[in-house]
C-alpha cells in the first residue's frame, strides 16, 4: 500500500492533468464531439462527394424534400450537405491558424516583458494596451480590406488583434516564476537569457497558456464567421462563415441555408469550450488536490 501511494505521489504533474481530465465527462464529450466533426470535414466529402459551388438543384430546396439533398439547397441551388463538408476545413484551419499567431505573438511580447522588466516592460505594454483598445472586429475588417480577403489573410487578422491578452496572461506567469529558486539556480550556473526564458520558464509556464489557446480557437471561429457575415470572406473558398454570409440576405424565406452552418460553427466552438474548461480543470492544483 505504501508503495502505491508513494507511486501516486511521484506522479508527474503532466499525468495528474490527464488523469483528472480524463474523468471529466463534460471535456470527454467535447473531444468526441470535436473528434467527429474533424473527421466529417476531412474525410466527408470522399463519401459524400460533390462541388459545393456547384448548381445542382432549384434554389432555396427545403431539407427533407429530395433524397439526393437531405439538407436541401441554398439561394443558388447548391448542396448544403456538400457545403457543410467541404467548408468545415477552411473553417477549422482559420481557427487553428489564427489560434497559432495570437499565441506567438502574445507569447513572446508577454515573456519578454515579465522576465527583462523595466523600460522592455513598459514599452512592450504601452504596445499591448494600444493594440487591447483597438476596436478589434473593425481593425480586422480593415487589414482584411487592405490585403483582399483570403484565408491567410483573415487568420493573419484575427491573430493580430487577439493577442494582447495572451500577452498579459504571460507576462503575469512569467513575473511570478521567474522569483522561483530553480530560475534563481539558473542563473546562478551562467544560463543566458534565452534559455531561461524558452527552456526553464515557459514549460512551467505552459497549463494556463494552453487553456487559453484552446479557447482562442473557438472565438477566431467565430471571429472568422462574423468578417464572413460582413461579406469579407474569401468567395472562392468555401467555408461555414461563407455559407451564412452568401446567404444572410434570404434568411426570412429560407431559414435552414443559416441555420445548419449556424448550427456547425456552434458544436464545433461548444466542443472546443468543454475541451478548454476541461484542461483549466486538469491544470488546477487545488482541484488535482481534493
Amino acid at each position: 500500500m505504501r508503495d502505491q501511494d508513494t507511486n501516486f505521489q511521484a506522479e508527474s504533474p503532466a499525468l495528474e492533468a490527464w488523469r483528472m481530465f480524463r474523468r471529466n465527462i463534460p471535456a470527454l464529450i467535447g473531444v468526441a464531439m470535436l473528434s467527429l466533426i474533424i473527421l466529417a470535414t476531412l474525410y466527408g466529402s470522399f463519401f459524400y462527394g460533390g462541388d459545393p459551388f456547384d448548381i445542382v438543384w432549384a434554389p432555396q430546396e427545403p431539407p427533407g424534400m429530395t433524397p439526393e439533398f437531405p439538407l436541401g439547397t441554398d439561394y443558388l441551388g447548391r448542396d448544403l450537405v456538400a457545403g457543410l463538408l467541404t467548408g468545415g476545413g477552411p473553417t477549422l484551419a482559420v481557427g487553428a491558424a489564427a489560434a497559432a499567431i495570437t499565441m506567438g505573438i502574445g507569447i513572446s511580447m508577454g515573456a519578454l516583458a515579465g522576465y527583462y522588466g523595466g523600460w522592455v516592460d513598459n514599452l512592450l505594454m504601452r504596445v499591448t494596451e494600444f493594440f487591447q483598445v483597438l476596436p478589434a472586429l473593425l481593425f480586422a475588417m480593415v487589414l482584411v480590406t487592405l490585403f483582399s480577403p483570403s484565408l491567410f489573410t483573415i487568420a493573419m487578422a484575427i491573430g493580430l488583434v487577439s493577442w494582447p491578452q495572451t500577452a498579459r496572461l504571460t507576462r503575469a506567469e512569467f513575473l511570478k516564476i521567474k522569483q522561483l529558486e530553480y530560475v534563481t539556480a539558473a542563473r546562478a550556473i551562467g544560463a543566458r537569457n534565452k534559455r531561461i526564458i524558452w527552456k526553464v520558464i515557459l514549460p512551467n509556464a505552459l497549463p494556463p497558456l494552453i487553456v487559453s489557446a484552446t479557447l482562442t480557437v473557438g472565438v477566431a471561429i467565430l471571429f472568422e464567421a462574423g468578417l464572413s457575415f460582413l461579406g469579407l470572406g474569401d468567395p472562392n473558398v468555401m467555408s461555414w462563415g461563407l455559407m451564412i454570409g452568401s446567404n444572410r440576405e434570404y434568411i426570412l424565406d429560407a431559414w435552414w441555408p443559416v441555420t445548419f452552418p449556424g448550427l456547425a460553427i456552434f458544436f464545433t466552438v461548444f466542443s472546443v469550450s468543454l475541451i478548454g474548461d476541461g484542461l483549466n480543470d486538469a491544470f488546477n492544483p487545488k482541484l488535482r488536490e481534493r
